[in-house]
């Protein structure tokens, strides 16, 4: 069931990036641009071609008048500085840079060339940028704000599975977002009379002592909160869920087309395409700093009957009838 066809929008600013540019790009230039990715090629072809595609329809093409330099950290926040450097050394026009990490190591990296930046979560809190309003210096882009919503992912859960009382919270400590995701969705678990767990994992080695502790408590759920460590890893933490018999809400529709229960949150080529518009908007003259920081407002929730089905869980109307898509 696809509820009209209706992924995730961005209202915010949606016409001034949605429109055509006013003016083609400057004849016989060739912008170089650096695509720093927290996750490989492997596992974000759709967000590539998203934004590679969202450039063509302004106005770039790749060979012609676009050059983009590709850089992947594998899922390793550590390789961030190191990438982020070598392409500001290569004199690029603009650096792209997906996740808060990469986003830091960008700033960290340059304070001259523009960056644009996607799924940064708490841009603010985190210190990419000045304001929202007025991002201030070299860089702005589009936040994800899951960690803000995370209360409601919570409530979903509980709406969805009432028996949970018991919810771990998966998620990587040392991504700097992280803290005001947790600090909400405590919150929520009072509301909601849920006790709720932070489990740290600390880098790719760590989820199986991750795994490890969520196990010894039996009978509970498990929220996913996003970062791109756990994205790349997606199918071992959806096979635990399983396994396990865990109802889980994911932070992308990625891990539910992976055989996930339940995910709500921004469509992430959706965030990518939005993003092309200030990559559009920079190279033909504008300073990042007069740009404001685009937020989602609508959020898509999709769900898996077939995993529901294994779980032995029946979703009640006010779920169902709320789902943007449900997976057969």
């Amino acid at each position: 069931m696809n509820r009209g066809g209706a992924f995730v929008g961005l209202a915010i600013l949606s016409v001034l990036w949605a429109a055509p540019a006013s003016s083609a790009p400057a004849a016989g230039k060739v912008f170089r641009i650096g695509y720093l990715s927290a996750a490989g090629p492997a596992t974000s072809p759709q967000a590539v071609e998203a934004f590679r595609q969202a450039l063509r329809d302004v106005g770039y093409v790749e060979g012609k008048n676009l050059a983009i330099e590709y850089r992947w950290a594998e899922g390793r926040a550590d390789r961030f500085p190191a990438l982020a450097a070598d392409l500001v050394n290569r004199k690029v026009d603009l650096l792209f840079v997906l996740s808060t990490p990469g986003a830091l190591a960008a700033k960290d990296a340059t304070r001259t060339i523009p960056i644009v930046f996607a799924a940064a979560g708490d841009p603010v809190g985190t210190g990419i940028v000045t304001s929202l309003a007025k991002p201030g210096g070299n860089v702005t882009g589009v936040a994800n704000v899951f960690v803000e919503i995370s209360g409601k992912v919570l409530q979903l859960l509980k709406e969805a599975v009432p028996r949970v009382t018991r919810v771990a919270v998966l998620g990587v400590g040392a991504n700097p977002a992280i803290g005001l995701g947790v600090k909400e969705i405590e919150a929520a678990g009072r509301s909601l009379k849920v006790q709720v767990r932070f489990v740290d994992v600390r880098g790719a080695d760590g989820l199986p002592n991750a795994f490890a502790e969520i196990s010894r408590d039996r009978g509970g759920g498990l929220v996913v909160f996003p970062d791109t460590l756990l994205f790349v890893h997606r199918a071992p933490i959806v096979d635990f869920a399983a396994k396990n018999r865990l109802p889980a809400m994911y932070p992308a529709r990625e891990f539910t087309d992976a055989g996930g229960l339940m995910s709500y949150g921004a469509n992430f080529p959706d965030l990518y395409r939005r993003v092309a518009g200030y990559v559009d908007k920079i190279l033909k003259g504008a300073k990042p700093g007069d740009l404001p920081v685009e937020q989602p407002t609508r959020f898509e929730l999709v769900i898996n009957m077939k995993t529901a089905k294994a779980l032995g869980i029946t979703f009640p109307p006010s779920i169902l009838i709320r789902a943007d898509q449900v997976i057969q």
